[in-house]
């Protein structure tokens, strides 16, 4: 335990990690505030001093974690050109797919989270929309380098892409992550007309 009183550096990651660790082990009906700082070795208020309560902690996780496998999708376009276009999209969709639904769920129960969620992707803050505009992108670069075909609608392609990873992280059962993006592997491969 941290002394009282005493700063923590990274203490949001290390509360982040802490929530990973619970929701892997014992699912998401057991992630509540004193498992996640008992986790991550510090005094159980200290979640409530840097959040205003669980809700909107598990608000800044799913917002934390959305934001990283956006981030990662960020680079797509300047990968066109290098690789297979199903290998370089294999990488962000692998990123949405390790989301641990449980979170995803427990954000989708909980309204405040749910709500904060929202706002926070409507007031710009990346989730499904950067990704599927990253992808669109991607595959338009990929499309002017001849490597999809002309005729592919690249936003419609990169909707249904994303569309499909939503349905798949909502829908989905934890353990079948590999099977799910074998799935989006033919999605993509059928969408692009790629190999």
């Amino acid at each position: 335990m941290s002394p009282r009183g005493v700063a923590i550096e990274g203490l949001r990651e290390r509360l982040f990690e802490a929530a990973d660790r619970v929701l892997a082990r014992d699912g998401a009906a057991a992630l509540t505030s004193r498992a996640v700082t008992e986790e991550a070795g510090c005094a159980k208020g200290v979640l409530h001093t840097h959040f205003s309560g669980l809700d909107e902690f598990v608000a800044e996780l799913v917002l934390h974690r959305f934001g990283a496998a956006a981030a990662l999708s960020q680079d797509l376009p300047s990968r066109a050109g290098t690789g297979g276009v199903a290998d370089n999209l294999a990488d962000v969709t692998s990123a949405v797919l390790s989301l641990d639904p449980g979170l995803v769920g427990l954000a989708v129960t909980r309204p405040a989270a749910a709500r904060r969620v929202r706002e926070a992707w409507a007031g710009g803050a990346p989730g499904f929309a950067a990704v599927e505009r990253a992808v669109g992108a991607y595959l338009r670069a990929e499309q002017e380098l001849g490597r999809v075909a002309a005729a592919v609608d690249v936003e419609s392609a990169a909707l249904a892409l994303v569309g499909t990873l939503h349905h798949l992280l909502m829908t989905g059962p934890a353990d079948a992550e590999a099977s799910s993006r074998a799935r989006v592997g033919r999605l993509v491969r059928a969408l692009t007309g790629t190999a």
